[in-house]
C-alpha cells in the first residue's frame, strides 16, 4: 500500500465505515440533477430563452419563474444573450439566484419550496457591480455560501454567509473561493502571488485564516480539487495527456506540506472529471461526463470515490436535454 497522509489517514476511518447504497427510497429524493436554460434561435447564432428550470431526481422538474434569466448590468442594461447566475448546493436541495421581483439573491429550498433572501448586504450587489460580475459557491449541505466579486483590481472583499445564523463575513478580494469542508466549517481559496505561483489559504466560518501555503505545481496545475473535513487536506484529481491515461487522486496536507502518492481511479477513461467534493463519510463525491465525437456532454455520472482504494462506483447517472443554452451541476 502506498504511503498515506496524515490528513488522509484519518479520514479513511470514516470512509472504511460508509458505503453508498442506492435503494428506492433514496432514489426518489426530491434533490436537483442539474439546473438549465433553453436557447432559441436568433440570426445566425443561439440565445437563452425561456425560465430557469431544475431538473429533478425522483420529482417533476420545477420551472423557476421568479428567478433572473436575463442578467442586468451595472449601468441597469438587460444583456438578452447571456444568462444571469445560478448555484445549486452540492447536495442538490438548495439553490441561489437572483429574485425577478426586486434583484436581491435568495435561496430556495426545493423540499419545502420556502424562498428566502440572503441577509443584509449579501442580498444586494455592490455599487458598479452587475448580476454577472459575482461567483458563488455553496457548502455541500448548502448551509453556507460564498460570494466572490468580480472587480478588475480585486478589492471587493469576499462575503461568506452562514445561512443558519444569518451572520456575515469577509474575505480578502484578491483570493478566490475554491470550496468549502464538508460541514462548510472551512473555505478553502486561492491567490496568484507576485512570484506567479499559487497559495491556497483556509479560512474558519468568521473569515480567520487557519492555514497557508504557496502549493506545489502538482497540486496547482490539476483539477478538480476539494477540501476535506480537516481543514488541510486538499484531494486533487490528475489526468494524463494521452486520451487512455487512467485519471488518479492525489491528496495533500496544507499543514505538512506532504503530497500523497497516486491512487488510480476505477473509472472508464471516457469520463472526464469535472467536480469532487468530500463527504462528511470520508468518501469522495465526483461528478463526470461522458461527450459525443464533437465533444458535445452527452450524459452525467455522479460517483463516490473511495481515496484509499480508488473504487469509484456509480451513484447516479443521466442524460440530459441537448441543445441547451447552459446547465449547471450540484456543486458547480
Amino acid at each position: 500500500m502506498p504511503p498515506v497522509s496524515r490528513g488522509l489517514a484519518v479520514l479513511a476511518v470514516a470512509a472504511a465505515a460508509s458505503s453508498l447504497m442506492i435503494t428506492p427510497a433514496h432514489a426518489a429524493d426530491p434533490s436537483v440533477r442539474y439546473a438549465w436554460v433553453d436557447s432559441c434561435p436568433k440570426k445566425d447564432y443561439t440565445v437563452p430563452c425561456g425560465p430557469w428550470t431544475l431538473a429533478m431526481r425522483g420529482a417533476k422538474g420545477i420551472v423557476m419563474k421568479d428567478a433572473v434569466v436575463f442578467p442586468k448590468a451595472a449601468n441597469g442594461k438587460v444583456n438578452k444573450e447571456a444568462s444571469a447566475p445560478l448555484t445549486v448546493s452540492g447536495n442538490g436541495r438548495f439553490v441561489n439566484y437572483f429574485r425577478k421581483s426586486d434583484g436581491r439573491l435568495v435561496i430556495r429550498d426545493v423540499v419545502s419550496g420556502s424562498v428566502k433572501a440572503l441577509p443584509g448586504r449579501a442580498a444586494k450587489l455592490p455599487k458598479g457591480f452587475g448580476m454577472a460580475d459575482i461567483d458563488v459557491t455553496f457548502s455541500n449541505d448548502g448551509a453556507h455560501i460564498a460570494i466572490d466579486y468580480l472587480d478588475e483590481r480585486a478589492v471587493q472583499p469576499t462575503l461568506m454567509v452562514d445561512l443558519g445564523s444569518r451572520t456575515t463575513s469577509t474575505l480578502p478580494g484578491d483570493e478566490y473561493v475554491q470550496g468549502f469542508s464538508p460541514d462548510g466549517a472551512h473555505a478553502l481559496t486561492l491567490r496568484s502571488t507576485d512570484d506567479n505561483t499559487t497559495e491556497f489559504r483556509v479560512y474558519d466560518g468568521r473569515g480567520v485564516k487557519q492555514v497557508g501555503r504557496v502549493v506545489p505545481q502538482i497540486v496547482s496545475n490539476n483539477a478538480p480539487i476539494a477540501l476535506a473535513g480537516d481543514g488541510v487536506t486538499v484531494a486533487v484529481i490528475l489526468t494524463g495527456p494521452k486520451p487512455t491515461s487512467k485519471a488518479r487522486l492525489r491528496t495533500y496536507d496544507l499543514s505538512t506540506d506532504e503530497v500523497a502518492d497516486a491512487v488510480t481511479l476505477s473509472y472508464p477513461t471516457a469520463e472526464g472529471a469535472m467536480r469532487i467534493f468530500w463527504e462528511n463519510s470520508g468518501k469522495i463525491s465526483l461528478w463526470t461526463a461522458r461527450s459525443d465525437a464533437e465533444g458535445i456532454t452527452t450524459k452525467l455520472i455522479k460517483r463516490t470515490i473511495n481515496p484509499e482504494t480508488g473504487a469509484a462506483p456509480v451513484a447516479d447517472s443521466f442524460r440530459f436535454r441537448s441543445g441547451l443554452w447552459t446547465w449547471w451541476l450540484p456543486g458547480e
